[in-house]
């Protein structure tokens, strides 16, 4: 009997040595975060993407895990106090945020540099067909969905809403893009905004529940001036039959979505991240993770960026030959 507790006792004790040797190795690699955006988001399937990429877990220096976070803004923020090694983020977002013309917030945060360009972000918004809503100014009084406090949809959201006088003028709901289009089907939201790579899931969701259209959200503002004074929002067309109903194309608007770094992660960091993803079988993987991958390229591997390359990105770019 002795002998037999004897050797239950060993097999134990080398489970839990085996236990605490597979941890430490794991604790051994340096994690660097990537915040995402909210479930359902374009920019959570991005982070995720890039931290599921076999060839990024294969690295054994480091492990970068992907988490949910509000977007856009709520990631610079995170980047720039190293919450976050990496982020998702506007284009526009990064450059207010650099310059301290965030709203309500005059705080420069130069921590956050720019990596590489995922995709074009258009704005949507989205009205129930024959609803009476063909302009900004219908929105007057009408609930809507603004966007998840914290994300870029929500800030840009914002800023094209007050810079056309309706901000405060409609009952606001904060929001995510899945939650909003349930609303919006249940007849508790009027409209919804999103800032988002279309085919969109969360329209794709209300135009199965209801007959929807999209604003168009250029003619106005460019009337009104929107785009030059925030030059680095650029025009776009969704096409026709993108969503259910919607059968042609709708002026609107983009941002580029970008990643972003801490300047703090080391370069080499950086460099070997861009050399497994910027590869064929990198963004066939992305593509694979969401179709809005198609538009990552070597060649648009800068697209959209208007403020300082993290060196690891510089260098990764100008071997590519993008960056002179």
């Amino acid at each position: 009997m002795r002998n037999k507790f004897f050797t239950i006792a060993i097999g134990v004790c080398a489970v839990l040595m085996m236990t605490m040797t597979f941890t430490a190795d794991v604790n051994a690699k340096t994690m660097y975060k990537f915040g995402g955006g909210p479930a359902g988001g374009t920019f959570q399937f991005m982070a995720g993407g890039i931290s599921t990429y076999p060839g990024v877990k294969a690295i054994k220096e480091f492990r970068v895990l992907a988490g949910a976070s509000g977007g856009s803004t709520e990631n610079v923020r995170k980047v720039d106090t190293g919450a976050y090694a990496f982020g998702v983020s506007y284009s526009g977002d990064v450059f207010l945020a650099r310059n301290g013309l965030m709203t309500n917030d005059t705080t420069k945060y130069e921590n956050v540099l720019a990596v590489a360009y995922f995709y074009g972000a258009p704005a949507h918004l989205v009205v129930k067909k024959g609803g009476g809503i063909k302009s900004l100014k219908d929105l007057e009084g009408k609930k809507v969905g603004v966007g998840n406090a914290g994300s870029g949809a929500f800030a840009n959201c914002e800023l094209l809403f007050n810079y056309m006088g309706v901000w405060d003028k409609i009952e606001r709901n904060a929001m995510g893009y899945n939650d909003a289009a349930a609303a919006f089907g249940n007849n508790q939201l009027d409209a919804f905004w999103l800032f988002v790579g279309y085919p969109s899931g969360a329209v794709i969701m209300a135009a199965q529940q209801n007959d929807i259209e999209l604003l168009d959200l250029y003619t106005e503002p460019e009337a009104a001036g929107f785009f030059e004074k925030y030059p680095y929002l650029s025009k776009l067309d969704i096409p026709a039959g993108t969503y259910k109903g919607v059968d042609a194309p709708v002026p609107s608007y983009q941002d580029s979505a970008l990643w972003t770094a801490n300047k703090d992660v080391p370069a080499e960091v950086v460099y070997t991240l861009l050399s497994k993803i910027y590869t064929p079988e990198g963004l066939a993987h992305m593509v694979n993770v969401k179709k809005t991958a198609k538009s990552m390229s070597i060649e648009d591997g800068i697209k959209g960026v208007v403020t300082p390359l993290h060196p690891g990105a510089e260098k990764f770019w100008k071997e590519k030959g993008v960056l002179k």
